[in-house]
């Protein structure tokens, strides 16, 4: 998502708590993944892969002069003939420990197996964030979450381009306008729609 539209999602949202709940768990994605550090892995579930994420946060990385912000996408299906980047399996979360940040992206409830990884990297010593539907075992893994459910007037998909536009910020928000009615929050929302999931440009 270009500036532009980044701008104009914030706008739409201004007022409710998404623009500033994105920007503090930026933060905590900055203080987390330090330079020289142990990198930042992206890690979806088996039904959900962050691809899109990934490629926000690369685009910061290269705009913020924070290479650290670039992550490592971990799939849970990997073709060895294919790009080099597109090649870490779940296998790389076993050598994630101190100094390393995960980041799980999880609309729904992860399998077991991608749980029991992330437990045992979080038990290594590496920082588990979470962008997420609400689970309770998600949560209760995660030092920073922010949660996204049915009940809320926006998607997970939107947050992530929150907060991946405030990745590479440095200056805090300012203060936000009231809260807009929920009738009127909805019909903005509508009329950006097609701006937020529209396919991303070429260089992606």
């Amino acid at each position: 998502m270009d500036a532009v539209r980044v701008a104009l999602l914030r706008e739409v949202l201004d007022g409710t708590e998404w623009p500033a709940a994105a920007r503090r768990f930026a933060g905590v994605l900055r203080s987390s993944v330090v330079p020289r550090g142990g990198g930042l892995l992206l890690v979806g579930t088996e039904g959900y892969e962050p691809w899109h994420l990934a490629a926000h946060l690369v685009d910061e990385a290269a705009w913020s002069g924070r290479p650290e912000l670039a992550p490592t996408l971990v799939r849970h299906r990997v073709r060895p003939a294919g790009p080099a980047h597109l090649a870490v399996g779940l296998g790389r979360l076993a050598a994630a420990g101190r100094g390393a940040t995960l980041l799980m992206v999880a609309p729904e409830r992860p399998d077991g197996a991608l749980l029991e990884r992330v437990h045992d990297a979080r038990r290594a010593g590496a920082t588990v964030l979470s962008l997420d539907g609400g689970d309770r075992e998600v949560l209760a893994l995660a030092h920073e979450a922010l949660s996204v459910t049915e009940a809320d007037d926006v998607d997970l998909d939107v947050v992530q381009h929150l907060v991946s536009a405030a990745a590479g910020e440095n200056a805090p928000p300012g203060p936000s306008a009231a809260p807009p009615g929920r009738r009127r929050f909805r019909d903005r929302l509508a009329r950006l729609t097609d701006l937020v999931t529209a396919p991303p440009p070429q260089r992606w």
